[in-house]
């Protein structure tokens, strides 16, 4: 008893320090200005407005924040915009729930009958995995809270505790419409192949029902359109239920997509971490990761084909669960404790994007002081115009938007202020279009030049 005390206690030492080593490396590349307005400053703004008793209507895309993906969860999490409205509550959400994903795992691995050596040796290839680090990193997106909801209602079916099932699956459909069909595909496995009648049955009728209703009656009501990420998919419909039917009837229109290199590539930097410990004996939980995979892999969209995105985040939990189902039944490459960890360190090395903080992230440091300095002056909560970068700074605020060439302002008289970076002119937009942003500016009599330093100008509305 003592000894599972200690291993329990480690890896709550664990847990807690990949926390504050995730949260840490997402607050400072937003320190450093590389977050963006797409995603993290349509998040911030609408869990602000609904801490503030406001519609969350997104001012980034023009329409409420339940017409995008049907993420409910949105409401609970502005209750700690009531304590303080920070987008710094966001991050600490992010890296707690995904580092808090290693306990459930642990959990899987020593009910699975794996040795208290492999278990933890199993959380370090959770907390390793790359797209854990990389997934952090990039801004904040609500359905990194459901990897450990999703190992945790694995856990919950298997010991069977229904109540804690069911709340599981509850808070994971509320993180994202997509992953409904995770929830949905989880059910098919459980039902077929775990045996969990009832779990499986509960969780195939929910996703399902689900993303009927997020889909068909939310997103439509809310955004008066079909859900965003339809785009991608073009190509087999302009509608959800135009797609699926494309996909039954009409296979021949994803063969090209399937079979190509960027797929062959996609699924190497997948499976690469955890190669060694999958095999045809533990393949049957990645049932469960199908939805995600098939999504990937057909959409014509190439940050949805490698790791650098949130975007296979529903898939981790599966491959975990394949990996232990393997070494469960003595397969596998590698058995022991110093091995596993030793290959998930090298995938870490190789594949996460901390070399980042050491190049990419400092392009714009040149004046990070003098952009830190315009927006302590922007004291009130009136209307912003400026670049994809700093918009995330300033998102706490019903009007905010970022200065994009190829759509201009119809009337730069709409804001109270106007702050560019003219040598940084962020992902949309130019330093041709900020220059001229800025003669503008400085020939309209209704804007004063407050501040100005390292090409950096901030004006005000005067009159």
């Amino acid at each position: 008893m003592r000894k599972k005390l200690n291993q329990f206690g480690y890896l709550g030492w664990i847990i807690g320090v990949s926390a504050l080593i995730l949260f840490g490396c997402s607050s400072l590349r937003h320190e450093l200005f590389q977050s963006t307005a797409f995603d993290l400053g349509i998040f911030d703004q609408a869990v602000y407005l609904i801490s503030q008793g406001q519609q969350p209507i997104s001012s980034f895309i023009g329409f409420h924040i339940l017409g995008d993906h049907a993420t409910w969860i949105f409401y609970p999490l502005a209750l700690l915009y009531k304590i303080y409205p920070s987008v710094y509550w966001l991050f600490a959400v992010q890296a707690v729930s995904l580092a808090l994903g290693a306990l459930p795992t642990w959990h899987l691995a020593r009910q699975a009958g794996l040795k208290e050596n492999q278990a933890i040796a199993i959380a370090f290839v959770y907390l390793l995995y790359p797209l854990v680090f990389n997934a952090n990193l990039f801004d904040f997106h609500p359905e990194v809270i459901a990897v450990p909801l999703l190992l945790a209602a694995v856990l919950a079916a298997r010991l069977g505790h229904v109540g804690w099932f069911c709340l599981s699956i509850f808070l994971v459909l509320g993180c994202k419409e997509v992953l409904s069909l995770t929830v949905a595909a989880m059910g098919v496995w459980l039902l077929l192949f775990e045996k969990r009648r009832l779990y499986g049955a509960i969780a195939l009728g929910a996703g399902v029902a689900w993303f009927m209703i997020a889909t068909q009656v939310i997103i439509p009501f809310f955004n008066s359109a079909e859900a965003t990420a339809m785009v991608r998919y073009s190509y087999l419909g302009n509608s959800v239920l135009g797609i699926a039917k494309n996909i039954v009837f009409q296979p021949g229109l994803i063969l090209e997509k399937v079979f190509s290199l960027d797929n062959l590539g996609y699924l190497v930097l997948l499976l690469a971490p955890v190669i060694w410990g999958l095999s045809p004996q533990g393949i049957k939980p990645l049932v469960g990761a199908i939805p995600c995979l098939a999504l990937n892999i057909l959409a014509d969209c190439q940050p949805q084909k490698d790791l650098l995105y949130q975007y296979s985040i529903p898939a981790l939990p599966f491959l975990l669960l394949a990996v232990i189902s393997s070494l469960a039944a003595g397969r596998g490459w590698l058995q022991n404790k110093r091995a596993i960890i030793l290959w998930s360190l090298v995938a870490f090395l190789s594949l996460a994007k901390f070399t980042f903080f050491g190049g990419k992230y400092l392009e714009s440091i040149d004046t990070w002081q003098a952009t830190k300095q315009a927006i302590a002056q922007i004291q009130t909560k009136g209307s912003v115009y400026t670049t994809a970068q700093i918009s995330p700074h300033l998102s706490n605020r019903k009007l905010i938007t970022y200065t994009n060439a190829d759509s201009p302002p119809a009337d730069l008289n709409a804001f109270n202020y106007v702050l560019l970076n003219v040598r940084h002119p962020g992902w949309s937009s130019s330093q041709e279009f900020a220059a001229s942003l800025v003669n503008q500016l400085k020939n309209n009599q209704k804007f004063q030049l407050k501040y100005q330093h390292d090409q950096v100008y901030l004006f005000v509305k005067v009159a």
